[in-house]
C-alpha cells in the first residue's frame, strides 16, 4: 500500500470536495494523507463569508465538510498563511502534490470615471462585510443616504441589494455580523435599484432566488412587465429551460400588485454605467439606457460583476483565473474551483469539477511517494487544527442559541482565537 501527501491551499468548498474526492480514490492499494492549509481561523470559505445570511439551508452543506474533515486522513491547519508562513515552492518540493483552492476574492472594477469615490465599494468587500470576515470588519459603509444602487446581475448583486432594501429585523435570527446589524438598522437607505447592463435575457440569477422576492415582508421588488415581455418574445417559443424559469419569474414578479412598502427593490435593465459622481464621495451614477443617458442620485454604489483570483502565487492568471489545463498547472501543482475555471457556478458546481481534477492528480502521481511531513513541525503559527476549530465552532452555535441564532460569530482573528483555546 502507499500512502501519497497531498496540500490543499484554501478551506473553502472547492477545498474540502478536493479532499472528499481523493477519499473517494482511496483503495486497498492508494492512501492519502491531506493536510488543508487555510489563512483564516475558520474553514468552510464562502459558506462562512459569501453565503447570504437570509439564505441558511445553502449553509448546511458545512455538515459534509465536516465529515470530510473527521474521515481520518484530513488534518487542518487553519490560521496559517501560505506566503507568510510557508512558501508554495516548499510546499511543492514537501508534497506530492499541491492543490490551489484558492478562489478568486478580488472584485472586478467597472474601468468608468468615479469608480474610487468614497463609497464606490465592491460586493467582492461588501459581502464578507455583513458575513464577519475579519479582514472586512472595519470597512464601514456610509449608509446614510435614501437610496443605493448595485451593478450586476449575478445571485450577488441580487443578495447584496435584497440585504440593504430588507426590513433589518429581519436578519436578527440570522447569522449576520452584529455589525452589520447595527449598521443595516441605522441605515437610511429605502430605495434600492439593481442594474445590469444587457437584457433580462442575459441575467444570471436563478430563478429559485428570483421566486423567493415576492415573499419580502416588508420590501416592494418591481420590474417592468414590458420589459420582461420583450425579453420573452427576443428568445423565442423555446427557450433553454434554465431561461424560460428565469424570465417567468421575473414575469410574475413584475406581475405582482405593490404594496404601500416604504422599501424598494428595483431591477433596471439595458443600463450600461458610464460614471460615478461626486465630490469626493458618491451623489449619483449616470447610466447609457436605450433612451439615452440617465442619472440616479445615490449615496451608495456596490458593483458585483465578476471576481478575479487576489493571490495567484506568481502564477499566471488568465481570463480571471489562474492559468491550467483541464486543472493541471504546473509539475505537481493543480487547481480547482473558482481560482481553476474562474467565478462560475453554484457551491455544487465545485464537487463535480473537484473529483475531475482529482483523477487526473491520481493518474499523474510519482511511482513512489515522498516521506510523509510533519507540517506542524516546520511552521512557526498559531496554528487552527480540526480539534480547535471545532470549539470555536461550538462556542459560536453556544452564544447564538439564546439570541435566536444559528451562531454569533466571533469577528477578530484574536476572538476567534481565543475562542478554540477556552
Amino acid at each position: 500500500m502507499k500512502t501519497y501527501s497531498i496540500a490543499i491551499i484554501g478551506a473553502g468548498p472547492s477545498g474540502y470536495f478536493a479532499a472528499q474526492a481523493l477519499q473517494n480514490l482511496e483503495s486497498d492499494e492508494l492512501k492519502f494523507s491531506i493536510d488543508l492549509i487555510e489563512r483564516l481561523p475558520t474553514p468552510w470559505g464562502l459558506v462562512r463569508s459569501g453565503v447570504a445570511p437570509d439564505h441558511p439551508k445553502i449553509k448546511s452543506v458545512s455538515k459534509v465538510f465536516e465529515k470530510v474533515a473527521t474521515a481520518g486522513n484530513l488534518s487542518l491547519f487553519g490560521n496559517v498563511e501560505v506566503g507568510r508562513d510557508i512558501s508554495l515552492d516548499e510546499l511543492k518540493a514537501k508534497y506530492d502534490a499541491v492543490i490551489l483552492a484558492t478562489g478568486t476574492s478580488v472584485g472586478k472594477k467597472l474601468g468608468i470615471p468615479g469608480e474610487e469615490l468614497t463609497n464606490s465599494l465592491s460586493a467582492a468587500d461588501f459581502v464578507p462585510w455583513y458575513n464577519g470576515h475579519p479582514d472586512y470588519a472595519n470597512l464601514k459603509p456610509d449608509l446614510s443616504s435614501d437610496t443605493a444602487v448595485v451593478i450586476g446581475a449575478g445571485n450577488v448583486a441580487m443578495d447584496v441589494a435584497r440585504l440593504l432594501a430588507l426590513e433589518p429585523s429581519e436578519l436578527d435570527p440570522t447569522d449576520t455580523a452584529d455589525h452589520a446589524i447595527d449598521d443595516f438598522k441605522k441605515s437610511n437607505i429605502r430605495k434600492v435599484y439593481i442594474c445590469a447592463r444587457r437584457g433580462p435575457e442575459f441575467a444570471s440569477f436563478t430563478s429559485p432566488e428570483l421566486r423567493e422576492l415576492p415573499d419580502l415582508e416588508h420590501t416592494n421588488v418591481v420590474i417592468n412587465k414590458e420589459v420582461i415581455e420583450s425579453a420573452l418574445k427576443r428568445v423565442g417559443p423555446e427557450p433553454e429551460k434554465h431561461l424560460k424559469s428565469n424570465l417567468d419569474a421575473m414575469l410574475n414578479i413584475a406581475s405582482n400588485d405593490s404594496h404601500p412598502h416604504q422599501r424598494t427593490m428595483e431591477f433596471l435593465f439595458q443600463h450600461v454605467p458610464n460614471s460615478i459622481n461626486g465630490n469626493g464621495k458618491v451623489e449619483s451614477i449616470t447610466f447609457t439606457t436605450p433612451d439615452g443617458e440617465r442619472t440616479i442620485n445615490c449615496g451608495l454604489v456596490v458593483s458585483a460583476i465578476g471576481y478575479q483570483p487576489k493571490d495567484a502565487h506568481g502564477l499566471k492568471v488568465d481570463s480571471n483565473k489562474i492559468a491550467n489545463t483541464d486543472g493541471h498547472v504546473e509539475s505537481n501543482l493543480y487547481v480547482v474551483g473558482w481560482a481553476k475555471r474562474g467565478p462560475s457556478g453554484v457551491i455544487g458546481t465545485n464537487k463535480s469539477d473537484a473529483a475531475d481534477v482529482m483523477k487526473l492528480l491520481a493518474s499523474q502521481l510519482p511511482a513512489e511517494p515522498k516521506s510523509k511531513i510533519d507540517l506542524a513541525a516546520v511552521l512557526d503559527a498559531k496554528i487552527v487544527t480540526q480539534p480547535i476549530w471545532e470549539k470555536i465552532n461550538s462556542a459560536e452555535v453556544a452564544a447564538g442559541e439564546p439570541l435566536g441564532k444559528p451562531r454569533l460569530k466571533a469577528i477578530s482573528r484574536e476572538d476567534l482565537l481565543s475562542l478554540g483555546e477556552a
